[in-house]
């Protein structure tokens, strides 16, 4: 089974992220697939929007794949990791058509950072948001990452769900902005997604692409902020590899701020 499904319908892109089993949790070839339909999004002329979902009810995307941090000893592994699905969000902020996220159950870690990136955000009512890795892995996200929410929600809502771990629900999420519309159900959020996109779709592309475009600049300053050493103060420390291997036994993490 494709764990990333793609189609166009009607001059609209629909991208599912496709691990149910897995309530969506990213490996490193979807991201890499999902960089390379933004990337071409503007070779299509006929391509007026996309959408981003995840497979089934209960989660947009559950973060990356933690099996895929077992390996992660050095500051290179670190910062390749970031680097990586840096790349990933820099083309969806860069790609020229609107993107929308569709958003149900859980959207954590590496899923909220794709939703964050995207230039609408709706929701169903049983999403779940947030950024939990003080209680989970023990890392940090990238200065850029940081940035991006910032600016999104603000500096002092960051620290709260950085600090809490906890998850925001539907109707928090929207009163932050960090959606814009609530639907009862999946069924609901999945016809509101295909009907915005068309919307959206009907108006002046040029527009859309120069607003899109001054909005990413003004993000820019962010970027432009050193915190390699953030990163890999987290990534190398004794505590995320107790995070993923707690994590993966399913057992409580024992920090120890080494």
């Amino acid at each position: 089974m494709d764990e990333l499904l793609y189609e166009i319908r009607d001059g609209i892109g629909f991208v599912t992220l496709n691990r149910p089993q897995a309530r969506n949790a990213l490996t490193f070839p979807m991201y890499e697939r999902l960089r390379q339909i933004a990337l071409t999004a503007g070779e299509d002329a006929a391509l007026r929007a996309i959408v981003i979902t995840g497979a089934g009810e209960k989660a947009f995307a559950a973060g990356t794949d933690i099996s895929q941090f077992t390996e992660f000893r050095t500051p290179e592994d670190a910062l390749a990791y970031e680097e990586r699905i840096d790349r990933v969000l820099v083309a969806l902020e860069e790609c020229p058509k609107p993107t929308i996220a569709a958003i149900a159950g859980a959207c954590t870690g590496g899923g909220a950072a794709i939703a964050a990136v995207c230039d609408l955000r709706i929701a169903a009512a049983n999403l779940r948001l947030g950024f939990p890795i003080a209680k989970t892995l023990g890392n940090c996200l990238s200065m850029a990452n940081y940035g991006r929410l910032a600016a999104l929600i603000g500096p002092a809502r960051v620290l709260d769900l950085i600090y809490t771990a906890r998850l925001v629900e539907a109707e928090e999420a929207r009163a932050i902005g960090m959606v814009s519309e609530v639907l009862p159900d999946h069924a609901a959020l999945q016809a509101r997604a295909a009907e915005l996109a068309r919307t959206v779709a009907g108006h002046a592309p040029l527009t859309l692409r120069a607003t899109k475009e001054a909005m990413r600049r003004l993000r820019l300053a962010a970027r432009q902020v050193h915190g390699d050493d953030l990163v890999t103060m987290c990534f190398t420390s004794n505590d995320f590899r107790e995070g993923v291997q707690a994590f993966l036994a399913k057992r409580p993490m024992a920090w120890t701020g080494t």
